[in-house]
């Protein structure tokens, strides 16, 4: 039933019987038809039916032989190194027996210190201990009394000088007593985490210890909180004898 509808489909469509009003009898009769005849218009409409296809049997590398093959490997064989001497090969060291150009030579940098420079533990000038003053004196006389070469005490990595043998040995049985506060470096600068000279007349005992500064104005601003620039000046001490620079 299915090949009896679908070529009664097809002859309809190709005739254009019930378009044009002509009986199949006498569209046949007329053309003289037979269904051999009616198959090959039906074959004829299709441009491509009984046709063979175009590209049967056209592979373009069908038949051929792989280019390559039975080629030798280009590479093979070819290494540039291959068979070379190594160019190094037997050549001495070109330092081999020089002598080290250093031996012998001191440490340019040797001793010395590329940040900092540490600073006499006690402040000194001209060899001996702060400006030459008796700080045995400023406890037992409350007064600026400088001393003389004669008494004298080595002490603290300097040379401390008395006024009277009497203060040498006070200060020979008991030095930390005696010692002025951060090294004899100015007491308001130590708080600030400076290193500055001090002058002998800008003097001060606080709680059984001497304080010294740079002058009596400085001095004053240290008077201002006394407690508070100890504390600070604690903190700083001794780091500050690794400062860079002295101030005077």
């Amino acid at each position: 039933m299915k090949v009896k509808y679908i070529t009664t489909i097809a002859i309809a469509t190709i005739l254009g019987l019930a378009t044009a009003n002509v009986s199949y009898a006498n569209f046949k009769a007329s053309t003289n038809l037979n269904s051999t005849t009616v198959s090959s218009k039906i074959a004829e409409a299709n441009p491509c039916a009984g046709k063979a296809n175009p590209c049967a049997g056209k592979n373009p590398c069908a038949g051929k032989a792989n280019p390559c093959a039975g080629k030798a490997n280009p590479c093979a064989g070819k290494n540039p190194c291959a068979g070379k001497a190594n160019p190094c090969a037997g050549k001495a060291n070109p330092c081999a027996g020089k002598a080290n150009p250093c031996a012998g030579k001191a440490n340019p940098c040797a001793g010395k210190s590329s940040t900092t420079t540490v600073h006499p533990k006690y402040y000194t000038e001209k060899g001996v201990a702060l400006d030459g003053q008796d700080v045995v004196a400023y406890f037992t006389q409350g007064k600026l009394v400088m001393g003389v070469s004669q008494f004298k005490q080595n002490w603290g990595g300097t040379t401390w000088i008395f006024a009277s043998g009497a203060n040498r040995d006070m200060f020979a049985k008991n030095p930390e007593k005696y010692a002025p506060q951060y090294g004899g470096y100015c007491a308001q600068a130590a708080s600030e985490g400076n290193l500055v000279a001090t002058q002998p007349d800008a003097w001060k005992i606080v709680n059984g210890k001497l304080y010294l500064n740079y002058d009596k104005k400085v001095q004053a601003q240290w008077m201002g909180d006394i407690p508070g620039h100890i504390a600070l000046a604690n903190k700083n001490w001794p780091t500050i004898l690794n400062n860079k620079e002295l101030f005077r």
